[in-house]
Parts: structure tokens; C-alpha cells; sequence
């Protein structure tokens, strides 16, 4: 998205911009530049994988965000999946749901400036045996901690983030089936949740088009919806298309696999029902888009995330923000 677009959200209300990354340009750069171009809007990563930096690095990014921006860095981690940590980054995929509370708690400590030191399965800070010692951050960011909100969909990877993050994000999100899926494991984590902790945040949406004549806007992102149900990971190792399984598609699940993995993307697109697709965004009339932004805080949302789309979006954003108000 241009900096001018997300200057001009900024100025309709917008109060966060994700910056994704996978394996195009690396957020954390977009980031700064985003930070340069804006003044009060909310910069997070969605997402930096817990496996191609190191902890340290990790919180080194966040610090050096938060300082460019003035105190306004969040940071969205997360495991991503073996496709892109190891066929992008030549990775080994292993213990993502450890390895990611281990990545939160270092990051944090030194955030906090701290002297870092973790004996951990999948880290060990200083390295065992070696010339290294404890070190603790040279630089003084503006806060001693920055949101860290993570990416999960699997019920041990949502209970964690329930359980120690700022705040959750998860993806292809319906609101009507969301306490049926996350319900045990979201109440489990906050369970075990720290008191120091404010409450979760829950960042969750969709693309958002208005009109009496929109709903050809959900076709635009029938091909991302088939990459990820049929197309990220194999059959039987696709946590996208096992979401999908649970909130009843399970023939339809299975189908735009098959037809993904065989080649057949554009029947893999159009095999992805209509249902799904308006359950997980908002278009539509105006009443109908209120009804959905009410779905979604009902069901537990706090932040919502929306991709615009329409001849003024800035005027969109605008509008949404008056109604979520």
C-alpha cells in the first residue's frame, strides 16, 4: 500500500497499519518509511516469523521501530508455516508453539534492557561453551516494552497467545464460528494469564466494500483464499485448510486442495463457496456492513482489521471509523 494511501487513512481515523512480509520485502523496512510519512497511526508487522531472526534481532527491530516512530511500533510475530520457513528461509519447522513463547520471552527481557540470558530447547543465550556472555540492549527505545501480538490458528498456538501476548491475530476469521473453534482454547489461555497483562487484543476483518452492487468485490479475493486453503502446505499439513474444515466446509475444504495442488488454481478459486467468503468479510449495504462490524465485536473482536476497497476509499475508512465508534 502507497504511504500517501496510509497518510490519508491516517487522517480519516485509521488507528493501525499492518505491514505484511512473507517472502517479499522485508516488513521492518516498509515499516520505517511508513513511520517517516505518518504521525499518530499504530505501525505493526503481520507478520515476522519466530524462526529467520533471532530473538535479539527481533527486539533490536522493535526497538529500533519504536524509536523511529516515535513510540508507535507493534510487533506481530508468528510461526508461518514449514513452506515458506523451510522452503524460503532453509529452516527446520520444529516446536513452533515453544519456540515462539521462548521468542516472546526473550525479546521482551531485552526490551526491558536487561542482561539477556536463556537456557531454552530451542534457544540458548549466551551459547554453551562459547567466548559470549550476557548482553543487554546498547540502546535506550522510547518504551521498555512494544505490543507483541501473535498469529495463530491451531488450538495450542491460540491458547499461548491468550495465554502471554498483547494480542492475537487470526486469519480467515468468521465470527460466527469462532467460539465453536477458539472458545476452549482462548478461555485456557486466559486462564493462565499474567495479571500484569492488559486484556487481549483481538485483531480481526476483512475486506469492507459498501454499496447496493458490491458483492462481485468478493471474487477479488477468491485467489487468496484458494492459495491458502488448497495451495500452503500439503494435503493433510494445511492449518488454513483444516480451519476451514472446522467451520463446516469440509467437502469444499478437500475439494479446492485437490484441484490447487493438481494446478487447477481458477476451479480451486471458484470452488470456494460464497458463504465462507461473506462470513469472513464485510460487503454489502451499509445496514448489513454495521450488522457484520457488530458480529464481529460480539464475537470477541477489539480491533478491526479491513482492506478498503472502492472508488474513495479514504472516505470508507472514514465511515467505518464513525461506526465502530
Amino acid at each position: 500500500m502507497a504511504a500517501e494511501q496510509v497518510a490519508a487513512f491516517e487522517a480519516a481515523g485509521l488507528d493501525m497499519v499492518w505491514v505484511g512480509e512473507g517472502y517479499g520485502f522485508d516488513s521492518p523496512t516498509l515499516m520505517g518509511y511508513l513511520a517517516a510519512r505518518t504521525s499518530t497511526v499504530e505501525i505493526g508487522s503481520a507478520i515476522l516469523n519466530v524462526y529467520s531472526r533471532t530473538p535479539t534481532l527481533l527486539a533490536q527491530t522493535a526497538a529500533g521501530l519504536d524509536s523511529v516512530s516515535g513510540g508507535r511500533a507493534v510487533l506481530g510475530l508468528g510461526a508461518s508455516g514449514p513452506q515458506v520457513v523451510e522452503g524460503w528461509h532453509g529452516v527446520p519447522y520444529a516446536r513452533p508453539v515453544g519456540r515462539t513463547k521462548e521468542v516472546v520471552e526473550i525479546t521482551r527481557a531485552a526490551l526491558r534492557r536487561e542482561p539477556v540470558e536463556h537456557d531454552g530447547p530451542s534457544f540458548q543465550v549466551p551459547l554453551p561453551g562459547s567466548l559470549g556472555k550476557p548482553l543487554k540492549l546498547m540502546s535506550r527505545p522510547p518504551r521498555p516494552s512494544v505490543p507483541i501480538y501473535l498469529a495463530a490458528l491451531g488450538p495450542k498456538s491460540v491458547e499461548g497467545a491468550a495465554s502471554y501476548a498483547d494480542g492475537w491475530l487470526p486469519f480467515l476469521y468468521s465470527p460466527e464460528d469462532a467460539a465453536q473453534v477458539w472458545g476452549d482454547a482462548l478461555a485456557a489461555g486466559a486462564a493462565a494469564r499474567s495479571a500484569d497483562l492488559a486484556p487481549l487484543e483481538i485483531v480481526a476483518g476483512g475486506v469492507v466494500a459498501i454499496g447496493e452492487h458490491v458483492k462481485g468485490v468478493l471474487d477479488l479475493v477468491r485467489p487468496m483464499f484458494a492459495l491458502f486453503i488448497g495451495g500452503m502446505g500439503g494435503r493433510g499439513k494445511n492449518s488454513y485448510n483444516d480451519l476451514i474444515r472446522q467451520y463446516g466446509y469440509e467437502d469444499e475444504a478437500r475439494r479446492i486442495q485437490e484441484l490447487y495442488l493438481d494446478g487447477k488454481k481458477q476451479e480451486a478459486e471458484a470452488t470456494v463457496p460464497l458463504e465462507l467468503l461473506e462470513r469472513v468479510n464485510l460487503v454489502g449495504p451499509a445496514s448489513y456492513v454495521k450488522e457484520r462490524i457488530e458480529a464481529f465485536r460480539e464475537s470477541g473482536v477489539t480491533n478491526l482489521q479491513v482492506t478498503p476497497v472502492g472508488d474513495d476509499a479514504t472516505e470508507l475508512v472514514r465511515r467505518l471509523k464513525e461506526w465502530v465508534a
